[in-house]
């Protein structure tokens, strides 16, 4: 009796392992790809042009964190894109320069994992994070600093001078382009694996069998028409695409000129509410059965909503540590602070 209940638990811990292989292999074979939980690989993917260094990454963490960047000298790249907080601000639209709202009620995206995304903005119109970052800056909703202010900010400090000269040479040229620059390659190691990530990797119990589940459901409903990758999104897509979007009317915002938007990541979706381009939607439930209704024609109901739900609280990550920077001092010649 001892012999047949060992060769019982043995036959269905094998049946488990057996399971969780299948539906890992499933996943993959819908799109699903891991982080790589080798670091030099990962390397690779986030850096192929072998542009990051510790010392440019120091350096853009503290052009990251720095407000003095913007024209008021109150706003920086954390405000709206706080890594404290999963990467967002959690408000529905972006407030910037005189803390107006987005004109076209915009919400941001997190820059968690944006290493992984095609393109940048939600019309796509950036290739790479390099050149995202200077975007914010110049806009007047936003940072509202032209260029020319950044780098009179930036070269009146010589403590940020030197910093640029031990990072790229001491030939230097401290202008937009490489502080924009910097700021990108910092946050291109703003990079969270997760539990999600284990389970693809091999770990067959990185997972609990309800996140299983919805991983299940979530593959089976077509989710993964758009959310796949290892960005879970990042690729532009037409939005609406079957039936309108209920909440089409809050801010003015089409997509690209063909009507693409950008797809938005899913890791640490439990934590970037509000959601959708608008942040029209709070509840993670109802975004899954909006999603389902515009995007794939179709009713997702309440008990599978959840379900997927569910497998989202998987795919929140492990964030890198990030200490808070110490900033250089301003000098007699810094540009002073404009609130106008």
């Amino acid at each position: 009796m001892k012999l047949s209940y060992i060769v019982a638990a043995s036959i269905l811990a094998s049946s488990m392992l057996l399971g969780a292989s299948d539906l890992a292999q499933k996943a993959k074979s819908a799109g699903l790809v891991a982080i790589p939980a080798d670091k030099a690989e990962l390397k690779k993917l986030i850096d192929p042009k072998k542009t990051v260094t510790p010392e440019r990454v120091e350096l853009g963490k503290k052009l990251y964190f720095d407000p003095r960047l913007s024209k008021s000298e109150i706003i920086s790249c954390n405000t709206c894109h706080n890594l404290a907080t999963g990467g967002v601000d959690g408000i529905p639209a972006a407030h910037g320069h005189k803390w107006r709202a987005n004109p076209h009620h915009l919400n941001s995206p997190t820059v968690y994992n944006a290493v992984f995304a095609k393109r940048q903005f939600w019309d796509g119109r950036s290739p790479n994070l390099e050149d995202q970052a200077k975007g914010p800056m110049q806009a007047t909703p936003e940072m509202a600093a032209e260029p020319s202010l950044v780098e009179a900010r930036v070269n009146s400090m010589p403590e940020y001078v030197a910093a640029f000269k031990k990072a790229y040479g001491k030939d230097t040229k401290v202008d937009f382009d490489t502080i924009t620059k910097t700021i990108g390659i910092f946050e291109r190691t703003l990079v969270t694996p997760s539990r999600f990530d284990d389970f693809l990797n091999g770990k067959t119990d990185a997972l609990t069998k309800a996140e299983k589940e919805g991983l299940k459901v979530f593959i089976d409903q077509g989710c993964t028409a758009c959310h796949s990758g290892i960005a879970l999104g990042g690729s532009m897509q037409k939005f609406p695409l079957v039936k309108p979007y209920k909440y089409a009317n809050i801010g003015d915002f089409k997509g690209d000129k063909n009507g693409m938007v950008k797809v938005p990541t899913l890791r640490n979706i439990t934590e970037t509410a509000p959601y959708f381009h608008n942040g029209a939607v709070w509840s993670l439930k109802e975004a899954v059965q909006i999603m389902g209704e515009t995007q794939l024609g179709k009713k997702i109901s309440d008990a599978d909503a959840e379900k997927i739900v569910t497998f989202f609280k998987a795919l929140k990550g492990r964030k890198p540590a990030i200490e808070f920077p110490q900033l250089p001092a301003v000098t007699a010649t810094t540009p002073k602070p404009d609130l106008n």
